[in-house]
């Protein structure tokens, strides 16, 4: 049966092929409506897609099955109410649990199809589910996103050579920043953590990146208090 009460029944952490089959079920009920709800083998298709994927994955029908159960345990996706036909069709019910405005369905979707992502990947990606104008707009929903208790989205440290933040969703559970800015560091330097010089140096650099994103997240909320008035 699908979700009556809005709140979810339990902490939500998505497996990878769950965090698919539930992205895919939102993009398609966009830009495919005349095919949504969606078959077990258009949603196997959709999960599979060799564009608008990151990472590519080639689950199998098992693989489905089991994260559309664990969905509906979850109640956020399952069999479509009211279908007719003797082909059985999936849906999702993310509006139904969270509530979201488009801007914000449009942006979990996508971080769900293609992982942690920039403002500006976020708005040219969401396009054919919703437009953005202005950067400023997505970072708002953004912004909507990570207030929300419990968050929803995290923004992870800047990578080295790069000019923007990257956003992930939580839904698959808690982002370890300083941990994924760490992996991001040349293999060369890890080995160097093995001596006293280079282990106070890891220390130093990481707490360099730490400040570093909270004075970026400072300056988002900024942003978008003066966009808005607040």
């Amino acid at each position: 049966m699908p979700p009556t009460d809005p709140t979810p029944a339990a902490p939500i952490v998505l497996s990878a092929a769950q965090a698919r089959v539930l992205g895919a079920l939102v993009e398609k009920e966009v830009t495919t409506p005349e095919y949504y709800p969606l078959s077990l083998n258009a949603l196997i298709n959709a999960c599979n897609q060799r564009s608008n994927r990151e990472p590519v994955m080639d689950l199998d029908e098992e693989d489905v099955r089991l994260a559309l159960r664990l969905l509906e345990e979850k109640r956020l996706a399952g069999r479509a109410r009211g279908a007719e036909g003797r082909v059985t069709k999936y849906e999702h019910w993310l509006g139904e649990v969270f509530n979201f405005t488009r801007a914000e369905t449009a942006l979990v979707c996508v971080l769900l199809l293609r992982g942690p992502q920039t403002p500006g990947e976020l708005r040219g990606r969401t396009e054919r589910l919703h437009r953005f104008d202005e950067i400023s707009e997505v970072l708002a929903a953004l912004q909507k996103l990570m207030e929300r208790e419990p968050p929803l989205a995290a923004v992870l440290p800047r990578q080295p050579g790069t000019k923007e933040s990257r956003f992930a969703h939580l839904l698959s559970g808690p982002v370890e920043s300083v941990a994924a800015g760490f992996a991001a560091e040349p293999a060369s330097a890890r080995r160097e953590a093995g001596d006293d010089a280079g282990h106070e140096e890891r220390i130093a650099q990481l707490e360099a990146t730490v400040a570093e994103l909270r004075q970026e997240v400072a300056a988002l909320r900024q942003k978008i208090d003066n966009l808005f008035g607040n």
